[in-house]
């Protein structure tokens, strides 16, 4: 178990290992998404790039880097993720919309 931090939103949410860091912000009311995200997201697949968040701390505590962040992120910091694609294995602090 682990607590994510939404900085932004002055939030902290309980997850457990192995939790969907996107599915755990909806869950909880955190918009993770700007307005092009909203209306074109791609539900979760990794296809769209809409769901880019910070980390802040913690990324020890997260999942590997999927091929599809590879290709979306090469250009971002290393410290950018997708969320839809991040499991969250301990203890870290997100921005979102960075």
């Amino acid at each position: 178990m682990g607590n994510i931090n939404f900085v932004k939103e002055n939030k902290q949410v309980i997850a457990a290992d192995g939790a969907n860091l996107r599915l755990k912000a909806m869950e909880n009311g955190i918009d993770i998404y700007k307005v092009w995200g909203k209306m074109m997201n791609c539900g979760g697949a990794g296809q769209c790039g809409t769901c880019i968040v910070e980390i802040t701390e913690g990324m020890e505590n997260l999942s590997p880097l999927t091929d599809a962040e590879s290709k979306i992120l090469k250009k971002k910091p290393d410290n950018y993720r997708l969320a839809c694609q991040t499991l969250v294995n301990g203890s870290v602090s997100v921005v979102t919309k960075p």
